[in-house]
């Protein structure tokens, strides 16, 4: 298992990232455990998808809309940079978990879900809105499970600390990275890899059980993530201070963080298990949405 596992590392990796790959399993995942009456209404909503003139970013099913926020982030009208610091929140494990911490007038993860999951929900509203909100809520679910969008130290989640992951340089990779794409594809398609069908009933009630609210339920989920940063991302690097929050040399030193046959091992349930749960959450929040009197 350990010979498998270096060759799996020394093999070059495809450059999906969080954004990509694992953000469409978790869209065929919700997908898959949505009802009938709701997929019919996703359907209608899909087409007002000409009115909000993206045709760059495709935005014609669930998949294209776990992916279609960070497409348009990357339009050169820079009509959505609104919305850059929605995506993650850094909540540093170096302290006690606060749902309330960097989290600026609402824009964080945490903040606009529930401000999507309301304006998916507002039959008033026109339908290109409410697709918006559709694609924002897929996404930004998928996000708050990647553990670097919500644990930090000091670090902006990773993205100052080099990482030395098989042949690549640490001159282009730091460990955000690592988790974003190399380390989440690979966890993702090795056997036995998460599939839509592989998740129980009982997986989806435990994972979708909770407070009544969308804002408790999100404030859980978060210090879930959360604490796979303080448990597993950080403290099975090696050649990483034991240090919280890390002292800047230690951020900007290269190589520093090196992303073992150990590591990969500890990290891949963490992700199996968090795509999985983002995806049947996610499924949970779109039929709350959508639900008609």
């Amino acid at each position: 298992m350990r010979l498998i596992l270096i060759l799996l590392l020394l093999l070059p990796a495809p450059a999906l990232a969080w954004g990509d790959y694992a953000h469409r399993l978790t869209a065929r995942i919700a997908w898959a455990q949505l009802s009938p009456t709701t997929r019919g209404e996703v359907r209608a909503l899909l087409r007002a998808a000409p009115r909000l003139d993206t045709p760059t970013c495709a935005l014609a099913s669930i998949e294209d809309a776990s992916v279609w926020p960070d497409c348009v982030r990357g339009l050169d009208n820079n009509r959505f940079a609104y919305s850059a610091t929605w995506h993650y929140q850094n909540i540093s494990v170096c302290e006690p978990f606060d749902i309330g911490a960097k989290c600026p007038n609402g824009d964080c993860v945490t903040a606009q879900i529930p401000r999507q999951q309301a304006i998916l929900a507002d039959r008033r509203r026109p339908a290109a809105e409410r697709l918006q909100a559709f694609a924002f809520l897929v996404h930004l679910v998928g996000d708050m499970h990647q553990p670097l969008h919500m644990g930090d130290k000091a670090d902006r989640g990773g993205n100052d600390v080099r990482a030395a992951y098989g042949f690549k340089s640490p001159d282009r990779m730091n460990l955000h990275r690592v988790w974003d794409s190399d380390l989440a594809e690979r966890a993702l398609t090795e056997p036995s890899a998460i599939t839509p069908q592989r998740i129980t009933p009982a997986q989806t009630r435990a994972w979708t059980a909770g407070p009544a609210t969308t804002n408790a339920r999100v404030a859980g989920w978060a210090r879930e993530t959360w604490d796979i940063a303080r448990t597993i991302v950080y403290p099975e690097l090696k050649n990483l201070p034991d240090a919280c929050p890390l002292p800047t040399e230690a951020r900007r030193a290269s190589p520093r963080a090196a992303i073992t046959p150990a590591y990969v091992a500890a990290a891949t349930p963490a992700v199996r298990d968090s795509v999985a749960k983002a995806g049947t959450r996610i499924a949970l929040l779109i039929e709350q949405a959508l639900a008609r009197p």
